[in-house]
């Protein structure tokens, strides 16, 4: 199907560990702006308020009426019965909220929840990466096609997805692909996530920096003490990107080897 055709409406949440953002799609394209509010991760009442306050608000502004709600979660879960639950970055979830069967009753829409580096691969696989690198290989006259896409997400945490031959893989648990959880090449003693995602790139910077900062430095900002537009510790920069692209660089090269498969990164620290 060439979603870029499909007329219906979809809202949809991208659920992070920090924020937030809601948005309505239709044929592959945002309608009007997002919506993006504070995720309240450790409080149930403020984070559930927050995510009927964002589906609500995307509702008022559209003409038509949207045909379901589509929407990311960071973490495993039980995702086809759309049960939220012991969330490393959302702690608020622990113990399991039925979720999207509450926002069915609300909103009187079919629901649909996933993992977002599940998410992430899938809509790379049927509309992004996959098929350009097919319609290049097309155009230069090759007859190899690719079938099978990893699809790595760097952010709050570091996710994954795989998607193989068309379908997406996500085990008999609703956590396939969960890369955050393999070895830390740097430090052993630590999963991956510790090693490739913005708290780690932050902890990094600060552990080696002699220079103090009054607010809270961002991976942007530290991105910045390299290209010089910034004030800061080079060394420390350097280390901090340095430590993020072992470990990374190690969790993508030990998952291609059993995937066999393009890559494809993402996410917000990409």
């Amino acid at each position: 199907m060439d979603y870029r055709n499909d007329n219906r409406v979809v809202l949809t949440l991208d659920a992070g560990g920090t924020n937030f953002v809601f948005s309505a799609i239709r044929g592959m394209e945002r309608i009007g702006e997002p919506i993006t509010l504070p995720s309240n991760g450790d409080n149930l009442d403020k984070c559930l308020s927050g995510i009927i306050d964002g589906f609500s608000s995307l509702m008022n502004g559209l003409t038509e009426k949207p045909v379901a709600i589509s929407f990311a979660f960071p973490g495993p879960a039980d995702y086809p019965n759309g049960i939220i639950g012991d969330l490393g970055n959302l702690p608020a979830f622990r113990g399991g909220i039925a979720l999207g069967p509450m926002l069915e009753d609300r909103f009187h829409l079919p629901v649909f929840i996933n993992n977002d580096g599940d998410l992430f691969a899938y809509g790379e696989a049927i509309a992004g990466f996959l098929p350009y690198v097919n319609q290049l290989l097309a155009e230069s006259g090759s007859n190899k096609r690719y079938r099978h896409l990893l699809g790595i997400t760097l952010g709050t945490g570091f996710g994954a997805g795989l998607v193989v031959d068309g379908n997406l893989f996500i085990g008999d648990n609703s956590a396939g692909a969960e890369i955050w959880l393999v070895r830390n090449a740097i430090d052993p003693d630590c999963f991956a996530e510790e090693g490739a995602s913005i708290r780690a790139v932050q902890r990094v910077y600060h552990s080696y920096s002699k220079h103090s900062h009054g607010k809270p430095i961002t991976p942007k900002d530290i991105y910045e003490v390299l290209e010089g537009k910034q004030e800061g510790d080079l060394v420390a920069a350097r280390l901090a990107f340095q430590t993020l692209g072992v470990v990374v660089g190690d969790a993508i090269a030990n998952a291609v080897t059993l995937t066999d498969s393009l890559v494809v990164i993402g996410g917000g620290l990409s």
